[in-house]
């Protein structure tokens, strides 16, 4: 058997590597504090007004400086943002409006988008979010793990894996407006003179969410020789694309049919404690709480190794380590998080009812001919130009600058 190609080569085990099909990535957000993120605004903004009214030594602690962000450092602010550019250390003023964001894989969280809180804030990612942007998400490998490659978002997505190998983040289009799609150049006439003139930008990312599958050279789609295979893919892709849209667009937000539904049987506490799962009875336990119907497809569904719902589950449930402006939570467990917890049960088990069918496509792709890195090579769009790989300039977009200054990039 062949070795796998090296990463970068342009083909992978039976097909080309996703990143010279959407070349332009992004490395995931970094922090640098924990505390600027949240399952709830709510105790963000707490954490923020406890912050501003320290002084001293004790503002300094909380704040928690690094090598990259103290309360001294002059940074621009983040694109598309009203937030303040002067030195924190001057700060008084009220919390910035908290923003949705998807913490790793399926966890919408809350941000403070305030740059001089974030070490590596990505602003070329937040040039390009706005409505008719949507954010592939590769998620780190783990040997043998049979969850998803990838994902999609259309809230900004940090990146953060949960099995700490961070994958990559790439937006559908280099541009705001659902302008420019960040593609291979020369790939959609391609894929069109192959499969046909409905090939779209959108079409190739559903066909990326159905076919992508994780190799120790990267993340490799194959592609089909014949075109009912592409169509076949697309189809499901886009049902994957729908459920992960989680209600964005206008789209229906995921639901299982009637009698299938989650539904809360016992109320859950206050501080429920732990989490666990009753396979036989099909019960999420949540403290003396009960969510059923759970299915076992939900419950077992993971993501670089990870358990999806445990790992929700421990991101809202104070650890015995929090300490600082980490330790401001909810006193009480919210009901938002439970309404949260039903939505996130229902697109788990949808996901997993889909599996099958990845699976069957797989086999197929694996068993039959296919359009590998050579017929892209042939069609000229391999190799793909360094330009492909950077962001696209913004001329006409004025961002404001440290303490107030404009910088027109």
């Amino acid at each position: 058997m062949a070795a796998p190609a090296a990463a970068g080569s342009g083909e992978g085990p039976r097909g080309p590597l996703l990143d010279d099909l959407m070349p332009w990535s992004v490395r995931p957000l970094r922090t640098g504090r924990p505390w600027v993120t949240a399952p709830d605004a709510a105790c963000l903004r707490a954490r923020w007004d406890r912050l501003v009214r320290a002084a001293g030594e004790e503002r300094e602690r909380l704040f928690a400086p690094t090598r990259a962000r103290t309360q001294q450092s002059a940074v621009a602010a983040l694109p598309g943002r009203p937030g303040a550019t002067g030195r924190f250390a001057r700060e008084s003023g009220p919390c910035p409006e908290p923003v949705r964001i998807l913490h790793g894989p399926f966890d919408e969280q809350w941000l403070l988008p305030d740059h001089r809180l974030i070490d590596v804030a990505r602003p070329e990612l937040w040039r390009v979010a706005d409505d008719r942007q949507l954010f592939l998400v590769e998620h780190g490998r783990v040997p043998n793990d049979p969850g998803p490659a990838v994902s999609v978002t259309t809230l900004l997505p940090d990146g953060h894996s949960p099995a700490g190998r961070p994958g990559r983040v790439r937006p559908l289009y280099r541009r705001p407006g659902g302008l420019e799609p960040n593609l291979a150049p020369g790939l959609l006439p391609a894929l069109r003179a192959r499969y046909g003139d409905a090939v779209t930008a959108e079409s190739v990312l559903a066909w990326i969410l159905a076919a992508a599958r994780p190799s120790p050279a990267g993340c490799v789609v194959p592609l089909p020789a014949d075109a009912a295979r592409w169509a076949d893919g697309v189809e499901l892709g886009r049902e994957l694309l729908r459920l992960q849209l989680r209600g964005a667009r206008g789209a229906e937000r995921p639901r299982l049919p009637g009698g299938q539904r989650p539904y809360v049987r016992a109320a859950v506490p206050p501080d429920p404690g732990q989490l666990s799962y009753d396979a036989d009875e099909r019960v999420l336990h949540l403290g003396s709480g009960r969510v059923s119907p759970v299915p076992t497809g939900a419950w077992e569904f993971r993501v670089s190794g990870v358990r999806v719902l445990e790992l929700w589950f421990e991101r809202r449930t104070a650890g015995p380590g929090a300490a600082g402006l980490e330790a401001v939570r909810p006193r009480t467990w919210p009901q938002e998080w439970t309404s949260e917890l039903l939505e996130l049960v229902s697109l788990l088990a949808l996901l997993a009812e889909l599996r099958p069918r990845q699976e069957e496509l797989a086999d197929a792709l694996a068993a039959g001919p296919g359009a590998g890195a050579d017929a892209l090579r042939a069609a000229g769009v391999l190799p793909v130009p360094e330009a492909a790989r950077r962001p696209a300039s913004v001329l006409d977009h004025r961002e404001e600058g440290p303490d107030g200054q404009f910088a027109l990039l």
